[in-house]
């Protein structure tokens, strides 16, 4: 008697989203372990006053780290179907270019920068919207077909 197939075939899509996403759940960790993360003393709830660095370069508070995990999370349980996985990485995607162009539009000194982002984070947050993007339309092309074979 031959066992059911209960492996499950992710696509391309799916497989991005939980890669970022797993990504997101470590860099949300890193942020909460001192050494990975400089002046860890001075880590404030959010807040510009925060003076912790992830890796020495990217400004973190906790806010900040929770929005990291509760990302990585949303990646994971997204993944589970090609379209969200697709959803997730786009708007994804938006959500950063937009915190890029409020990293740019904000005074770095002010209450505004309640995230806390620096420099370092602008163009990451950046290259983190072009990337997403770019991957969920790259790999999210053949959505359609991949959803016409599977029922979900």
């Amino acid at each position: 008697m031959s066992k059911p197939d209960t492996a499950t075939t992710r696509t391309p899509v799916q497989l991005a989203a939980t890669v970022v996403g797993a990504v997101f759940l470590l860099v949300g960790i890193a942020g909460f372990i001192p050494g990975i993360t400089t002046d860890y003393d001075t880590l404030q709830f959010a807040g510009h006053m925060s003076e912790a660095k992830l890796l020495g370069v990217f400004a973190v508070s906790i806010l900040h780290n929770i929005v990291h995990l509760a990302f990585g999370v949303a990646g994971l349980v997204m993944a589970r179907t090609a379209r969200n996985a697709f959803l997730y990485l786009v708007a994804g995607g938006v959500i950063y270019l937009l915190l890029w162009l409020y990293g740019l539009i904000i005074d770095h000194d002010s209450s505004a920068n309640f995230v806390p982002v620096n420099t370092a984070d602008n163009w990451l947050h950046l290259l983190l919207a072009v990337g997403m993007i770019g991957l969920g339309f790259a790999l999210g092309r053949n959505l359609r077909a991949a959803d016409g074979r599977r029922a979900r």
